[in-house]
């Protein structure tokens, strides 16, 4: 167990508990607060002896500390939420953590290494919409995500970028989160939300990840496509803009004299090609200039739900993501792993673990 996991589950559990550097040296026994700082930032083991004295004096499980497949105090996240707030968040973000950090943990055991540099997109908190707009557009040009961005987006995220995307079932009410590690980047999405819904969090959450370091996100936000923070509408005019930059929306040709039940079909027959939202792709058109306000309010809402299909198209994709069970399979094939600790890790029967394998292109390792 790496000795810096241990030193941020100690700090984690001494400031959930109100004591501070000085009382927690004194419970240990230490001569000062130098020692127990030097624990949490990692510069200095912890001995079995202490390890079993914070077991006792703080009243945690030995596998608080020392199990890698926890996230404690030391990953961060971001939610996109609504009405999903305080212990059933609490509880559903322990949950995830675990998937994050055994990826985190078995992916290097088997010979993928964590990457050496992060992207960033430069802007900042005081940056301008149009700023974040310009930063979609080029993000989808230089990383060319093609006439339909959002349909190369994930891989894109996974292969040039190094992220872990997983597609997960989740509460109701929470669309998505990103989770920033010292060596991983995560998001999270919620597989039973539209296809149009995923992509849009799929990019909104991808900003967060790219300006994590210049404008930390808020541990929850409402899951709007409009409106928020400053830094959330920075999130949204990015994520517009990558998923419909300019010239991807070049091809549907102009539909500034449409009106009523055509401008509605125009709407929902190019957000279908795109993969995005009639909403979506609505207020994008707004900001450009191509629609007027009034003419978008003007609008039903009834009218672009589902894109003026009678229910959402097509079925959620399939549970976590290809690399994430690869890096399980492979786990599981060379003895680090057993079958029931991953089954029970991801909270399946063996049977349904055999099948999310399966779903997912990977040959299950073992047989159900």
């Amino acid at each position: 167990m790496a000795t810096q996991f241990i030193g941020a589950r100690i700090k984690a559990l001494r400031e959930q508990r109100g004591l501070s550097q000085d009382a927690l040296a004194e419970l240990f026994g230490f001569k000062d607060r130098q020692t127990v700082s030097a624990i949490e930032t990692g510069e200095r083991r912890v001995s079995a002896e202490e390890l079993i004295l914070a077991v006792e004096k703080l009243g945690a499980s030995l596998d608080y500390f020392t199990d890698p497949f926890l996230l404690v105090g030391e990953g961060r996240f971001s939610w996109r939420q609504t009405d999903v707030r305080g212990v059933r968040l609490s509880a559903y973000e322990r949950m995830a953590g675990r998937w994050i950090a055994a990826f985190r943990t078995i992916a290097p055991q088997v010979g993928i290494a964590a990457p050496l540099l992060r992207r960033s997109l430069g802007l900042h908190k005081r940056s301008t919409f149009e700023e974040a707009v310009e930063a979609g557009e080029r993000f989808a040009a230089d990383f060319d995500l093609g006439p339909a961005p959002a349909a190369r987006l994930t891989a894109v995220m996974e292969d040039a970028l190094h992220i872990l995307v997983l597609n997960v079932d989740a509460l109701d009410g929470i669309s998505g989160a990103a989770c920033r590690l010292p060596e991983l980047d995560a998001v999270l999405i919620n597989r039973a939300e539209s296809l149009g819904r995923r992509h849009f969090d799929l990019a909104h959450e991808l900003f967060h990840i790219l300006t994590w370091d210049a404008m930390p996100p808020e541990h929850s936000e409402a899951a709007t496509e409009t409106g928020g923070s400053r830094v959330e509408q920075l999130a949204n005019n990015f994520a517009a803009a990558v998923l419909m930059p300019s010239a991807a929306l070049a091809r549907f040709g102009d539909m500034a004299a449409l009106e009523g039940d055509d401008l509605v079909a125009w709407l929902n027959s190019a957000a279908n090609d795109l993969q995005v939202t009639a909403t979506a792709l609505k207020w994008r058109l707004v900001a450009m200039k191509r629609l007027g306000p009034g003419a978008a309010r003007s609008i039903p809402d009834a009218a672009l739900r589902h894109n003026g299909r009678p229910a959402p198209a097509g079925p959620p994709p399939p549970l976590f993501s290809k690399p994430f069970m690869a890096v399980l399979a492979q786990a599981i094939d060379q003895g680090r792993l057993s079958v029931r600790r991953a089954a029970g890790l991801l909270d399946l029967t063996v049977e349904d673990l055999a099948d999310a394998f399966t779903a997912q292109g990977v040959q299950p390792p073992f047989e159900p």
